[in-house]
């Protein structure tokens, strides 16, 4: 069943520079396990969700962001807000298969998506996501027409970070630009390519006994952008064993062979996983 409610807003303009729709989808899912509803908390006097759906608004490139739901309350606090919102299956494995649905469902019903377009793949439970890193992670793709999919990083900031499991380490190397051919030798680019994603200490510091300097370490920013086409292709392979493992999605796009684009940015705060955090972010915004 598709339910959508909005006005479609595919008729903004996007900057010349840009061929491609470019697409924000936040999966939504109402039983979450340490946060039951989280997504509907409201003690700031707005729904969780709609804090992040206001903050994906603010970007300058996408020219639509939707919502990507499992359950009939949250469409209705999505209409509520002025939201556009794609109901989805309950049963969806990872929000990623449930963007998945939602995609096509859009492609089908309403707005034809061509297979360069790109989708980001944002987090409902990311309410102070810096707008400026979805334009970096959408751009990724509209700068490199060859890639897949892309996600972002950053610096760390303090070593327990390193060590806490709940925090996703990335190792990336950097990606040479071959159209500038005379700076090949003379510089790195600032572009990354994911060698690997996990919730263990990487690299391992053999010298230091597992945590080294903070500086070699990179914290993985839960945020992708994948072209279209890529997205609905990933989302119907099985799972992998290391993604298994791990419970990192990303993992399943490595493990079969693809490259994933990797950009750092300044890390600005974590998502809401407890409501211990959430406390903290009503803290936080009440200041604001």
């Amino acid at each position: 069943m598709l339910v959508i409610y909005c006005s479609c807003s595919l008729e903004k303009k996007l900057p010349a520079m840009l061929k491609q729709k470019i697409i924000v989808c936040i999966p939504a899912r109402y039983g979450s396990t340490r946060f039951p509803a989280k997504v509907l908390a409201k003690d700031t006097g707005k729904f969780l969700i709609q804090h992040v759906y206001e903050q994906a608004k603010l970007a300058k490139l996408p020219d639509m962001v939707i919502i990507a739901a499992d359950d009939k309350r949250i469409a209705d606090a999505a209409k509520s807000f002025g939201a556009e919102c794609i109901m989805t299956n309950p049963d969806c494995p990872s929000g990623t298969d449930r963007i998945a649905e939602a995609i096509q469902k859009l492609n089908a019903e309403r707005c034809p998506l061509n297979t360069d377009d790109v989708v980001v793949n944002l987090q409902g439970d990311e309410p102070e996501i810096d707008p400026a890193n979805i334009d970096t992670v959408a751009k990724l793709l509209v700068d490199n027409p060859k890639s897949q999919m892309a996600t972002l990083a950053a610096e760390f900031e303090t070593k327990e970070q390193i060590a806490d499991p709940n925090i996703v380490k990335v190792v990336a190397c950097s990606v040479q630009r071959t159209a500038d051919r005379k700076k090949l030798n003379a510089e790195r680019s600032s572009l990354f390519a994911a060698t690997y994603f996990s919730r263990s200490v990487i690299p391992y510091d053999r010298q230091q006994g597992g945590t080294g300097e903070i500086k070699n370490y990179l914290r993985h920013i839960g945020i992708y952008a994948y072209r279209k086409d890529f997205l609905l292709k990933i989302t119907k392979l099985p799972q992998t064993p290391l993604e298994k493992l791990e419970k990192l999605e990303q993992l399943r796009a490595i493990e079969n062979g693809f490259d994933i684009l990797v950009a750092k940015v300044k890390h600005t705060c974590a998502g809401i996983d407890t409501p211990e955090q959430y406390a903290e972010f009503v803290k936080r915004y009440a200041k604001k």
